[in-house]
């Protein structure tokens, strides 16, 4: 009876650490457009909540806890006809084991989004080619990246399958005369995003993602937290190699904007377990000055 139970809970847990699948929100705000057609945004809004909701991205049915919670939302800033063009942010979390908690995954604003639309039309996702409209391909390339981002949180590495597909619609999408997708003057392109994650160069930033929230993020909430608070901190310094590096990179500094409120969060606690916080501070300050007076500062 125990073997059944243990073996139970080990299916339970493999499953949990391998929910590849979404459960969405999608918000369309059009309000800088003024009194321009409602219903279109409100179709438009349940087109793509219902395209990220029910394509299966990975071949897996999963009930809705194991599902990665994640938000789309789109700014429409001009319309002609059909071709709309705006803005995207893309957010999603990941459930810490034995808490409430929901961890910061990503968090990212697109300002290169365009694409044509027509109300109430089906969207089909093939990964073979591009589109011709660009909402799919964009969509379809952030739904891979938080998949990989995910995996990446429950396996060393783990991501790379979805990365790899992400990959393949940014190529898809090359030359298609729509921004975001270039990796030459335009910064922080959806391109140049999944070349870094792919890049070995990077495995290491990948490995910590691990690491931190495996090891460390679901360990934390334990009566002592000593060992946890000590994986997160070895893991992030372990960054240290890209102390000459890291200025230019779109992935890394992605990283320490969404995690930056819950890395300084984890260690103002003052029960650091004779960590030495001064190394991390130094660390922090010099991959994100920006946050040192309101946060690495305050580190004792």
């Amino acid at each position: 009876m125990k073997k059944i139970i243990s073996l139970f809970l080990l299916l339970f847990i493999y499953n949990l650490s391998f929910s590849q699948e979404l459960l969405a929100t999608v918000q369309i705000n059009s309000q800088q457009l003024g009194g321009s057609n409602q219903q279109a945004y409100k179709a438009l809004e349940k087109s793509l909540r219902d395209f990220i909701n029910n394509t299966s991205w990975t071949g897996k049915k999963l009930q809705n806890f194991e599902k990665i919670k994640c938000n789309f939302a789109v700014v429409i800033a001009e319309r002609d006809g059909n071709r709309f063009k705006g803005s995207i942010v893309i957010q999603a979390v990941r459930p810490v084991f034995s808490t409430t908690y929901e961890s910061p995954l990503i968090n990212l604003q697109d300002q290169r989004f365009s694409f044509e639309y027509v109300e109430n039309e089906n969207l089909v996702f093939n990964e073979r080619q591009f589109s011709g409209k660009n909402l799919i391909d964009v969509i379809s390339f952030y739904v891979y990246v938080i998949l990989g981002y995910d995996a990446d949180s429950f396996q060393s590495l783990g991501g790379t399958p979805w990365f790899a597909k992400a990959q393949q619609i940014a190529q898809n999408s090359q030359n298609r005369n729509y921004e975001g997708w270039n990796v030459i003057n335009e910064p922080r392109s959806r391109t140049i995003l999944i070349n870094e994650i792919i890049n070995p160069n990077w495995s290491q930033l990948r490995s910590t993602m691990y690491t931190y929230h495996r090891a460390g993020l679901d360990n934390l909430f334990n009566q002592d937290q000593t060992a946890a608070k000590k994986v997160i901190f070895d893991a992030l310094m372990q960054l240290k190699r890209y102390e000459n590096s890291f200025q230019q990179s779109y992935y890394f500094n992605l990283f320490l904007d969404n995690k930056s409120d819950e890395i300084f969060n984890i260690f103002n606690s003052g029960n650091n377990g004779g960590l030495v916080m001064n190394d991390l501070k130094e660390l922090m300050m010099i991959f994100a000055p920006k946050y040192s007076e309101n946060k690495w500062s305050k580190w004792k």
